[in-house]
């Protein structure tokens, strides 16, 4: 499969409207592909070892996840076309939760092997999140400045753009790491309940870009996430999802709660973030359900915000349109 193949492959699994790149002619396009998007759900149970994870399994989780989302194409394939060798990938993982219910390290350091293996190399890898010591309560170890080896750094070393970006109702600098120091990003949330907004997965970790993430909490986060998440800037860069479904959390969220956390061993994976958030929003609701707590509409926090993305044709967010993929490997 060559690359134009491979991108227009991707139209019949992508979300109502993506943006796609094209890495022969560096330029990226808006395509209207009115197709269901895909999520892919892996879940091994196997994962587990002694405590801690089996790093050789998220591997595997990984690789038959991306495979199943590329209709079985090779991993390796497929990580080469998302990442030209050229980019410097921006990996936004989400560590406010401290170690126990932040984007775990091992699946992060799974998906750096991914993108060397791919042709990226240790420097031109970033990982990111809001604050540095965020990302070091979380068991990542800061690199701001060697660019020999993988960079690890929040917004408060990177700093923020000038620019005003302006969306609808939401008006942010933007982290630099993403408007300056990245040509494309992995965006690995954690599926969790948020006590405020409902749930925070895909779309809301791009609240961890920006300055002001504190406005925009109100009526549940309707239209701010969605209007956020529709920003040229993130949605241009977005190039995968992976969601870390290792261990999730039901309620009590954001911070680490584990008497509402229980070990679902999973990956999401998708590219459109819509998609995922509804998948993700069904998953805590049943979870919910099974443990007898009421539905999130009835706790006054029900995600409306991901309806709204669907609604202005940045995703897809209608639960019957969305092709599920559930595999085990």
């Amino acid at each position: 499969m060559n690359r134009r193949d491979f991108i227009l492959n991707s139209l019949k699994i992508g979300a109502g409207f993506s943006f796609l790149p094209f890495p022969d002619k560096n330029v990226f396009s808006l395509i209207s592909a009115p197709v269901n998007s895909r999520v892919v759900e892996i879940v091994n149970p196997a994962v587990r070892k002694s405590g801690s994870f089996n790093a050789a399994v998220i591997s595997r989780m990984l690789d038959e996840g991306i495979s199943q989302l590329y209709g079985n194409e090779n991993p390796r394939t497929v990580w080469k076309n998302l990442f030209p060798a050229h980019h410097t990938v921006g990996i936004k993982v989400n560590c406010l939760s401290g170690k126990h219910g932040a984007s775990h390290t091992m699946l992060v350091e799974a998906v750096i092997e991914k993108l060397r293996r791919a042709g990226i190399p240790p420097g031109s890898i970033i990982i990111w999140d809001r604050l540095d010591r965020d990302l070091e309560n979380a068991g990542f170890s800061l690199n701001r400045t060697n660019k020999n080896k993988v960079r690890c750094f929040g917004n408060d070393t990177a700093g923020f753009d000038r620019k005003l970006y302006m969306n609808g109702s939401v008006a942010s600098l933007v982290s630099r790491t993403l408007t300056q120091f990245c040509d494309s990003v992995i965006n690995i949330p954690v599926l969790k309940d948020h006590g405020i907004v409902g749930i925070t997965l895909s779309m809301k970790n791009f609240f961890g870009a920006i300055h002001n993430p504190n406005k925009y909490h109100a009526s549940a986060g309707n239209p701010f996430v969605a209007d956020l998440y529709e920003m040229d800037i993130i949605r241009r860069k977005s190039r995968l999802i992976i969601c870390d479904a290792l261990d999730a959390q039901h309620e009590g969220g954001p911070p680490f709660k584990p008497q509402w956390v229980w070990p679902m061993n999973g990956l999401l994976l998708a590219l459109d973030g819509v998609a995922l958030d509804r998948v993700g929003w069904e998953i805590i609701e049943r979870k919910r359900a099974e443990t007898g707590f009421p539905p999130l509409e009835k706790a006054g926090r029900k995600p409306e915000y991901i309806l709204t993305a669907g609604q202005k044709g940045i995703g897809q967010s209608q639960l019957d349109e969305i092709e599920w993929v559930k595999s085990g490997v």
